[in-house]
Order: structure tokens, then C-alpha cells, then sequence
């Protein structure tokens, strides 16, 4: 487990205040979706449970050591992809031959997997290829780590629309029961249906924590036509085809999928059931 602990934490002596007595459990065998608007505290949170950035107050632990610490035991099990990915001027080939020793669990055959799946080949030098495609060889090389946490802030970032299908596949493949995984996304819609847990973040605090089964048994998301009935409607907002609409769902009612941009929004407005709140 990843255990973040009643942390504070603060950009310089005069710094906004960006986490107070904040807590939160990662849990192996989950894909997390932290969520918020920009300023919330999503990349530093990261960066926290990487250990690159440490709490004034607080402690994040993993397997009851501090990550701060970054021990050679710890490193070996984290990876994480920033927003903006820089790689050297050499080939995919060079850079595992240099950094896959780094990681015991590294598996030649995922990344040749993920490669496949990306059509891309590990002899191109990285200077050669396009932000999207960097972002490709990076995820690829993350997954075939096999770390036990894998932090991923804003990956599908760059990538068209078929790489954005193929990285839902390959972490879907490549996702195992003691690894945690950590999504930090704007783009909801390109990793809606990875997701086994969804937290959300409003003015650095913690919003929501919740299973997407819990939320699936509670609460359904549907399309209507404007000016359909709303007197069952917990929250609306406009959408191309009238209002999308949250409900609670009735006894004996269909799950359908979650839609966490109405998810978001309707926690932001307060709108999100009590029994709901209380997985958080």
C-alpha cells in the first residue's frame, strides 16, 4: 500500500498553500484516476508519492517506508511520467540498455509488446520522433519496468486518437494485481474506462475517494432531449444532444457507464450523495 499521511506541504516560505493535513490509501491491484482542475495539487501529489518532492508536515509511506527517503529498494519500485517527457539523443535500444538494470522485474518481451502495439521500433534515436511518439516509448518502457507503483501525470497528452485506444489497451494488459497505478488526466474521456477508483481534488482537499462500483451502484448518467422531465435529476449540465443528467439509481436499474465529467462538476456544486461521500 501507498499511505499518504496527514501531509502539508507549501511552495517556499511564502508559497501557496497547496496540501493540509491531507490523507489518502492506494491500494495494490487498482487503477487510480486523480482528478482535478488545473492547480488542485495533482502533479505535486505525484511528485510526493515519488519521493521527488517531500511534505513539511505529514509522511508518505510505502510498505511502511518513507518514499522521501528514496531508498535504492523503494526507487527500484516506482516509475513516473511526467507531463512533459525528455529523453536523450539516443535509441530506445541504448536508453534500456542503460536504465533497464535499474529495474529487476524489467521485461524485454512488454516492451516489445507495447512497441508492436504503438508501431514503433527501439533502434529510432529519440530526437527523431515527434512529442506523441517520445510519450509512446516512455509509457512503453514504464510498463515493461514492472514497478509496483507507476505514477502517470497527463500520458495521454500528444497522442491522436488511435495511440489514446492503444494506451488504454496496453495498461489494461500490462496491469497487474500488486501494481498500483496512478492517472492524473484532464482528458477524462481517454481513461474513463481504465479506471477502478476515481479521486478527486477541489482547492487541494480531497473531494471524493471513491470505488467506480460504488459509485456505479449509486448513481446512473444518461442523456436526455432538452426540456425532458428533471424533477429525479440530482445534477444536469448542456450537452450535444440536450442535458446530460446524474441520477440515483432505482432499485433493480441498469448500471450504465460513469460520466466523470458530470461526476466532477456535480461534486464541485455539492451534489453528490452522503452514502456516497462515505468511501471517501
Amino acid at each position: 500500500m501507498l499511505q499518504i499521511q496527514q501531509i502539508s506541504f507549501k511552495y517556499g516560505r511564502k508559497g501557496k498553500q497547496v496540501f493540509t493535513d491531507f490523507s489518502l490509501l492506494l491500494e495494490p491491484g487498482k487503477i487510480y484516476g486523480l482528478l482535478g482542475k488545473n492547480g488542485t495539487g495533482k502533479s505535486t501529489l505525484l511528485y510526493m508519492c515519488s519521493g521527488l518532492l517531500a511534505p513539511q508536515t505529514g509522511e508518505v509511506l510505502y510498505e511502511e517506508q518513507t518514499v522521501a527517503k528514496r531508498s535504492p529498494e523503494f526507487m527500484q519500485e516506482i516509475f513516473l511520467i511526467p507531463e512533459e517527457v525528455y529523453l536523450p539523443d539516443i535509441s530506445m535500444k541504448e536508453y534500456v540498455r542503460t536504465m533497464s538494470p535499474f529495474y529487476p522485474r524489467f521485461s524485454s518481451e512488454i516492451l516489445q509488446d507495447c512497441l508492436g502495439h504503438f508501431g514503433l521500433k527501439d533502434h529510432i534515436p529519440f530526437a527523431s520522433l515527434s512529442m506523441g511518439e517520445r510519450k509512446k516509448m516512455y509509457v512503453s518502457f514504464a510498463l515493461a519496468t514492472q514497478s509496483r507503483i507507476l505514477l502517470m501525470d497527463e500520458p495521454t497528452n500528444g497522442l491522436d486518437i488511435p495511440s489514446k485506444s492503444i494506451f488504454r489497451k496496453v495498461v489494461t494488459k500490462h496491469m497487474t494485481d500488486d501494481r498500483i497505478m496512478v492517472i492524473s488526466s484532464h482528458q477524462v474521456g481517454d481513461i474513463d474506462m481504465l479506471l477502478d477508483h476515481v479521486v478527486l481534488l477541489e482547492e487541494s482537499r480531497l473531494l471524493l475517494s471513491s470505488p467506480i462500483n460504488a459509485i456505479c451502484d449509486k448513481l446512473c448518467f444518461s442523456e436526455r432531449p432538452m426540456g425532458a422531465p428533471t424533477e429525479d435529476v440530482l445534477y444536469m449540465q448542456p450537452s450535444i444532444s440536450g442535458i446530460s443528467v446524474m441520477t440515483l439509481r432505482q432499485e433493480g436499474e441498469e448500471e450504465t457507464p460513469v460520466n466523470l465529467e458530470l461526476l466532477f462538476n456535480s461534486a464541485i456544486a455539492g451534489k453528490i450523495p452522503e452514502s456516497l461521500l462515505s468511501h471517501s
